[in-house]
Order: structure tokens, then C-alpha cells, then sequence
């Protein structure tokens, strides 16, 4: 081998070392570089992974939350449904029993009232019934004032006991008394002014100042102005003699003459005597249930004597009023609007209110109430 050889191969060797000097120090850096971005990459991930984390216990932190609010809410929606399903349930129990108790006093009405017939029965029988015991009070007392022949023979030192029955028999045909006519009403004369004050308190009280706890005969129903303007015609302009128009129904009709019994038992006690007529025993029967509401009476107040007296027939409501009347006493004679006409004797009294009818309402409609 030639020197020229040797030294072409001495630089070839030579320049193969720096090629591989070059090479080592290029990988070390790329090692270098990507250790760098490995660590890089680690320190990202170690990043994110905190960054997870932190999500993760805020996402819990929040649903917690949320989750107690939701569940707090639904307590409470709950707990106040709950109170006003239990309101609703303590209401339907009251209306239950409510309901049941209606029941019970229908019952009850049924079996004391109907008792196999209609109430109108009932009503019509009970009226019938409280007119025949008046009939039988009044027959059995003028029975025994009867002044038989066989009587007057056996027991002539007994003109005394037999007053009653000669007076009756003389008061038919005489005149009346000088000395009973100051006692008689006179209320539209200007001579009764302190008359016609109190019977206008009365009659201001019963309409403004209504009591229905009075006393016995004190008028104790509602009492409107449309009956107080009947009333004061009657007394006033009619001077307590006469007809007025019908109030369309019994029961008010009943209040009408209630408050006129009222007034005038206030101006004359016990000397007042009421007498209704009315060709029904029905219609009595109506008459003395209304009477007793109005005016807080008992049946004690009826019969022979009494406060009030029924009558079906205008004769024997005469002569019982002429007897009243020679004992002092005052009769007032109610006629009730079935009656088509008033007897003559009814109006030599001092004191008579006739209902008149209504045109309008014919009595077949009244009596229908």
C-alpha cells in the first residue's frame, strides 16, 4: 500500500470519528428534548387530573346541595298537602255528621208527623180537634145554665142562681146603659187623645222594637209597616168598627187581629174577650194555633169566659157577646175573610174587624196556603 493510499484511508478513518461525534450529540439532545416534553406532558396530566378532581367535588358539592333544597321542598309541599287533605277530611266529617243529623230529625218528623197520612191531614185533624173540645167547653156551661121550667117550679127562692140566664134573655131587647158609655172605645174621638198616644207607641214598638219573650198577650211576632198601616186605618179612621182588606194569607190576617188584641188588652185588661169567627173547624183550628204563637197564650186562654172564644155560626157569637157585654165586659168580634157576609147582630158592638177579601185573590186561593 502506497503512502498516497495510506493517507487517503487515514482521512477516511478520520473523517468517520467527527461524523460520529456529531451523531451522539445530536441524540443526546433529542433525548434531552424529549424528556422535557415528557415531564411536560406529566406535569399537564398531574394538571388535569387536579383540575378533575376539583370538578368532581364541586359536581358532588352542587348535587348535594340541590338535592337537600329538592328534598326540603318536597317535605314541605308535602307536609301542606297533608294539612289540607286533613282540613278537607275534619270538613266532610262535619257535613257527614251534619247530614246525619238532618237525617235523624227527618226521621223523627216522619214518624211523629206523618204517621201513615199527609201533614195537611195531620194539620186539619189537630184544628177539628182543638175546635170540638172548645164546643164541648161551651156546650157543657151553657148547659148548665140552662133555665128549665121543671127547675124554676121545684126552686122559686132561687132567682139569684138564674141572674145570668134573665139577663141574657133582657139584654136582647134593651138599650144599652148611659153608664157603660164611658167605658166604651172611642178611638177617633179627639177625647181619647192619650188613647191614641199610647196605642201609637204600641203600635211603634211592635214594628221597631220587636219582643218575642213578652209578656202573655203582648204581640210577639215580626210586625212590618204594611200591617201597623191596617191596624191604625182600623183604629183611627174606623174608630176600631169596620172591615179591612185581607192580607192575602190566614196566618197574616191572624198577625192583624193579633196586634189588635194586643193593644187593646193593654187599654182594658181583662175585660177584653175575643171572639173569632169562621164557618170551618179548620179554619178555628188555624185561628187559635196563630193566636197562641202571636201572642204567647195557652189553650187555658180559650173556652167559655176566657180571653179568646171560637165560634161557627154568627147567632150564638151574638148572644155570647151580649152576655159579655152586661157583665161589664168588652167584646171583639174578629171575622174571618171565608165569611161571604156579617150578620146585622154582629154590628151593634163596639168592637168588630172584618177581614174584607181580595179581589185578586179569590178564597179559594187563601184558604189554599
Amino acid at each position: 500500500m502506497t503512502a498516497e493510499e495510506l493517507s487517503k484511508s487515514g482521512l477516511g478513518q478520520g473523517g468517520s470519528g467527527g461524523d460520529a461525534t456529531t451523531g451522539a450529540a445530536d441524540s443526546t439532545g433529542l433525548k434531552s428534548d424529549w424528556s422535557t416534553r415528557i415531564d411536560t406532558l406529566r406535569q399537564q396530566e398531574t394538571d388535569l387530573k387536579r383540575s378533575i378532581a376539583d370538578l368532581q367535588s364541586t359536581y358532588n358539592r352542587l348535587t348535594q346541595d340541590q338535592f337537600q333544597k329538592i328534598q326540603t321542598d318536597v317535605g314541605r309541599m308535602v307536609q301542606q298537602g297533608t294539612a289540607d287533605l286533613e282540613q278537607r277530611k275534619r270538613t266532610l266529617q262535619n257535613e257527614i255528621e251534619a247530614l246525619e243529623r238532618r237525617q235523624e230529625r227527618i226521621q223523627a218528623e216522619m214518624k211523629t208527623s206523618f204517621a201513615g197520612a199527609s201533614q195537611d191531614l195531620a194539620v186539619r185533624v189537630q184544628g177539628f180537634k182543638d175546635y170540638l173540645v172548645g164546643s164541648l167547653q161551651d156546650l157543657a156551661v151553657a148547659a148548665e145554665q140552662l133555665d128549665l121550667a121543671p127547675t124554676r117550679a121545684k126552686k122559686p127562692q132561687e132567682p139569684e142562681d138564674r141572674g145570668d140566664s134573665r139577663a141574657d134573655t133582657r139584654s136582647a131587647n134593651r138599650p144599652p146603659r148611659r153608664g157603660a158609655e164611658s167605658a166604651q172605645p172611642a178611638f177617633a174621638s179627639s177625647t181619647f187623645e192619650d188613647q191614641t198616644d199610647r196605642i201609637r207607641s204600641l203600635l211603634d214598638q211592635y214594628r221597631m222594637r220587636p219582643d218575642y219573650y213578652g209578656p202573655l198577650w203582648q204581640l210577639r211576632r215580626t210586625f212590618e209597616p204594611i200591617h201597623a198601616e191596617r191596624v191604625s186605618n182600623w183604629l183611627f179612621t174606623q174608630g176600631g168598627r169596620g172591615a179591612v182588606k185581607s192580607m192575602g194569607s190566614r196566618l197574616q190576617n191572624v198577625l192583624v187581629a193579633s196586634s189588635a188584641v194586643s193593644i187593646l188588652y193593654a187599654l182594658y185588661g181583662n175585660r177584653l174577650r175575643t171572639l173569632v169567627l169562621s164557618n170551618s173547624p179548620e179554619r178555628l183550628g188555624e185561628w187559635r194555633r196563630g193566636l197562641q204563637d202571636c201572642l204567647g197564650i195557652s189553650r187555658a186562654d180559650f173556652g167559655t169566659g176566657q180571653g179568646v172564644m171560637l165560634f161557627d155560626a154568627p147567632e150564638p157569637l151574638a148572644q155570647r157577646a151580649d152576655r159579655i157585654t152586661a157583665d161589664n165586659g168588652l167584646p171583639f168580634i174578629v171575622v174571618d175573610e171565608a165569611e161571604s157576609v156579617i150578620s146585622l147582630a154582629l154590628l151593634q158592638f163596639p168592637l168588630w174587624l172584618a177581614f174584607a177579601p181580595d179581589p185578586m185573590n179569590p178564597a179559594a186561593e187563601y184558604d189554599s196556603f
